[in-house]
């Protein structure tokens, strides 16, 4: 006599229009106080990944992808954006 549970169809539907922040993380620092407290406009901070390295995708603190950095063409010049080139089986949910 309990309700019919509800079919993933229209579920699916609906949280399909929710937006998503993802971060993209292109490297870490980890400097030192002392350099930290000298840091200023024009500073350099290295980072721990080369410039060819792969980007990764996160969404909260899942890992859902890699990939690399690359500019937009077009009308868009001058706009990063990401090509992908590891997507993790998401089918499942986050």
């Amino acid at each position: 006599m309990g309700a019919k549970p509800c079919s993933d169809g229209p579920r699916r539907s609906i949280t399909s229009q929710v937006p998503i922040e993802i971060t993209i993380s292109v490297g870490k620092a980890r400097p030192f106080v002392k350099d930290l407290l000298k840091l200023q406009s024009d500073s350099v901070l290295p980072l721990d990944r080369n410039i060819e390295d792969p980007v990764e995708l996160y969404v909260g603190d899942k890992l859902i992808a890699r990939g690399e950095l690359q500019e937009m063409d077009g009308g868009q010049a001058g706009q990063l954006a990401v090509r992908l080139t590891e997507v993790a089986d998401l089918k499942n949910g986050l």
